[in-house]
């Protein structure tokens, strides 16, 4: 596991909690039906902070963003988590990672977050909004209010009630329902200001639901923009769909309309699982877009 700040603005810091790095996976495991050869012929193929540029193999992280300003402590997408049954992608099943370690090498204790935040509601962005202690999953912040988008919450309770073994029944009956039943779930709108500078915006494609978090202070604007984005190569290349999208096509407008917005204003956009945290700055080129590594 590691750690990364990434600054921001005086005021509001945002820093980066790894849970996992992964360093070798297959284009097409995220990338629907690209290969090594079409991911070496792109731009992205060549940089070796995403890509391995021998094998043509992706590089990427699982990791947590913590948002801290005047008043709150805001934790971003709670990753795998512990204990979890995973077995149907081994590195996530019944890990045991020191992710609340690293949390208090950041000098925060689960007692301290204020909001929790997941973008969706995917096994990997919800995991440690639970531990298991004593048989029983319990909230691992039992003093934050885990705010939900409305829309992303209802989803997959109509999805659940009518398929209770769906492949991603698990992660709700041990990451969500535990936080709905201790009462600190609160469904909020896709547009809901969290705390100043700090709010929710509609994101849909990935999940119905699904939703990205602008934040701002002064003049800087980043977007904590979850799995709009798997990998920096979509900027690049935005038509290429993430094999776990719901709504491809959806997903694909999102991300244009994500990336225009970037070009335009500056806005740092901070993905989910781009290798070692990265936040990059977009630029509209002749081609479309491309990224600038901030701070490399």
């Amino acid at each position: 596991m590691a750690v990364f700040d990434l600054g921001f603005a005086p005021g509001m810091r945002i820093r980066a909690l790894q849970e996992q790095a992964w360093n070798a996976v297959e284009p097409d495991f995220v990338l629907q039906g690209v290969s090594r050869e079409q991911l070496l012929a792109t731009g992205t193929g060549r940089d070796a902070r995403f890509v391995n540029t021998v094998t043509g193999q992706l590089r990427l992280s699982f990791h947590s963003l913590v948002v801290q300003t005047p008043t709150a402590n805001i934790l971003i997408d709670t990753c795998i988590g512990n204990n979890k049954q995973r077995p149907g992608i081994p590195a996530w099943h019944e890990q045991q990672f020191d992710y609340l370690q690293q949390l208090e090498s950041l000098g925060l204790h689960p007692d301290e977050i204020d909001y929790v935040c997941c973008t969706h509601l995917h096994g990997d962005h919800v995991g440690w909004n639970t531990q298991l202690r004593s048989g029983v999953w319990v909230p691992t912040f039992p003093r934050a209010r885990y705010l939900l988008a409305r829309d992303e919450l209802r989803y997959w309770e109509q999805t659940f009630s009518q398929d209770p073994e769906h492949i991603y029944a698990q992660p709700w009956r041990d990451s969500v329902l535990p936080v709905i039943e201790a009462g600190l779930a609160v469904p909020v709108a896709a547009d809901h200001e969290i705390a100043r500078g700090l709010r929710f915006a509609p994101a849909p494609g990935h999940t119905p639901g699904n939703v990205v978090l602008h934040v701002s202070a002064g003049r800087q604007r980043a977007v904590l923009s979850g799995d709009v984005l798997h990998h920096p190569v979509q900027i690049e290349r935005p038509q290429w769909a993430s094999t776990f999208d719901l709504d491809p096509e959806a997903a694909m407008a999102t991300r244009f309309t994500l990336l225009e917005m970037a070009a335009e204003t500056g806005a740092v956009l901070i993905a989910a699982h781009f290798a070692d945290a990265a936040a990059v700055s977009i630029d509209a080129v002749p081609a479309g877009f491309s990224y600038r590594v901030r701070g490399g």
